[in-house]
């Protein structure tokens, strides 16, 4: 049997959040922020989720994300139970909402999803009655990772933005594969949330004029609008939904004729980082193709903060974990 979801009691997508209820997630997440970027250290904190349990259900191959969740409940002090994909009952047939249903019978408080799907994160929490964070859903959503983008650019940005999270005034480019990504989507929302203007760049196939729904612009020449840039998020080319077998082995991104074209028109090189404005922030979700989308010394460079964005899904998701688990 089904229910209707209630998006106070669960993280689905950030579509359904109000800019008060993202300003309070960055609060709470900034108040466990040890003014390093990394969480407090203290007893207190690690007893705020004492005798909770919280489940990861990754049906999709994953590194920040499932380490970070499970870190985020050990600073907590919930418990943690990991279950994949290949070793679940997913693989004999089983549904991923009766596999949901076992995990919640068997004395779970709290599922983190993350699938292929989209839809699927949904789908699980119209099923059960503890609360489901969607830790990404086909090309769908991936709020979290909306949330951590805003507090470390709004960290980057300073000038009381690290507090407000206000990005009234700030020009954010997303490019790269767009179309694709369930980043770039929770970033539109939660950027334009809370006053950013955003413009997505890529090859037309990649950046559809149709993600202006959403509420950004849409451009496919970086060059021309490089200039204008307070920030920068740089994607990967998701080749393998591209039919190409894998970054390994990559074919040519759709829009352009080889990855090489790609490079010249959309990777933020050393020359085109030369040319932001000074200060502006420069941002990568991960994982990185270095080299394609970025140069590596952008990467680690001054203006960079990847390996913040990191560290900043830790806060995040201990915020939104605490938050729903009534910590």
């Amino acid at each position: 049997m089904t229910h209707a979801i209630d998006h106070s009691r669960n993280m689905i997508d950030l579509a359904g959040q109000t800019r008060e209820r993202l300003v309070s997630l960055l609060t709470l997440a900034r108040s466990f922020d040890d003014c390093t970027g990394m969480p407090k250290q203290d007893a207190e904190l690690r007893a705020r989720l004492s005798g909770k349990s919280v489940c990861n259900l990754f049906f999709e191959d994953s590194t920040r994300t499932r380490v970070s969740f499970s870190l985020a409940a050990r600073n907590l002090g919930a418990g943690i139970t990991n279950l994949t994909g290949p070793g679940s009952s997913v693989t004999k047939g089983e549904t991923l909402v009766d596999t949901a249903l076992t995990v919640e019978a068997t004395g779970g408080h709290a599922l983190v999803v993350r699938s292929g799907a989209a839809g699927a994160a949904e789908l699980i929490a119209k099923h059960v009655h503890v609360p489901v964070i969607n830790a990404g859903d086909g090309a769908h959503e991936h709020p979290t990772q909306g949330l951590l983008d805003v507090y470390a650019l709004a960290a980057a940005l300073g000038g009381g933005r690290e507090s407000s999270f206000d990005l009234s005034g700030i020009t954010v480019g997303i490019v790269g594969d767009i179309v694709n990504s369930r980043v770039a989507r929770s970033d539109i929302i939660a950027m334009t949330k809370l006053g950013a203007r955003v413009i997505c760049v890529g090859p037309a196939p990649l950046a559809p004029r149709s993600l202006e729904v959403l509420g950004c612009e849409v451009s496919s020449d970086l060059d021309a609008v490089l200039g204008e840039l307070d920030a920068v998020q740089m994607l990967r080319i998701q080749f393998e939904r591209h039919g190409s077998g894998g970054s390994d082995k990559p074919g040519s991104p759709p829009g352009v004729g080889s990855v090489r074209e790609y490079r010249s028109l959309y990777a933020l090189t050393e020359r085109r980082a030369g040319g932001m404005k000074p200060g502006a922030v420069i941002m990568h979700p991960g994982p990185m193709n270095r080299g394609l989308e970025m140069d590596g010394t952008v990467a680690d460079g001054p203006n960079s903060v990847v390996r913040k964005q990191v560290s900043a899904g830790t806060l995040v998701r201990m915020a939104v974990l605490a938050d729903l688990l009534g910590g």
